[in-house]
């Protein structure tokens, strides 16, 4: 079965997903049960249960889910690359999707948060998430490559770590206390995140 999302058509399995995700963003993981996803999917009561008959089935699936969605994300990115893309210009998406991140949609950033935390229990969980980990550094590494950066996934993968704490950071901590420790300016701080892991080229300072 399919259900129509605004201009979006998803099969039942992922508005539940999708709705697991909204849920764990807004309440946290405590807030994530069967009867909480039927309710804010406007489905019958008993339908998430028959999807997925234990809780640790929903966080697997919605990590799934997510791994999903960010790897769409990846193929668009790398559709819309240009060839002349400078390695100026990938910076530049970096202070970009912290703001989308932080001010703008937070919802995937916060579930993730939830997730990760899920993953340290639950292997389920963590392999669904090792597989959008992978499949971010891959992407990152791929574009800077074509900017002329000799990246590896070792280096964007620690591009995307510092930028998960960086975020988290954040969203999570009052504004005097990120102007107190330097962590204020999101522009600078997503310049900071990719100058700090972006190997540099020879001849660069």
């Amino acid at each position: 079965m399919v259900i129509l999302l605004g201009s979006l058509t998803v099969s039942r399995r992922e508005l539940l997903c999708d709705t697991a995700i909204q849920i764990l963003a807004v309440e946290g993981g405590r807030g994530l049960t069967h009867r909480a996803i039927d309710r804010e999917a406007g489905v019958p009561i008993g339908t998430t249960k028959n999807y997925f008959p234990t809780r640790e089935a929903i966080l697997t699936a919605a990590a799934a889910r997510m791994t999903s969605l960010h790897r769409a994300a990846v193929d668009r990115l790398r559709e819309t690359t240009p060839a002349d893309v400078s390695a100026a210009d990938v910076a530049q998406l970096y202070p970009a999707l912290l703001r989308r991140a932080v001010d703008g949609d937070p919802t995937q950033m916060l579930a993730m948060v939830e997730l990760y935390l899920e993953a340290v229990r639950r292997p389920g969980v963590r392999e669904a998430l090792s597989g959008m980990v992978l499949a971010n550094a891959e992407a990152a590494a791929a574009l800077q490559q074509a900017a002329g950066l000799p990246s590896t996934v070792r280096d964007t993968g620690l591009l995307d770590a510092y930028f998960l704490g960086v975020a988290l950071s954040l969203l999570a901590l009052p504004s005097q206390t990120l102007e107190t420790v330097g962590l204020d300016d999101p522009y600078a701080l997503g310049i900071g995140v990719f100058t700090a892991t972006a190997p540099r080229t020879e001849g660069s300072a």
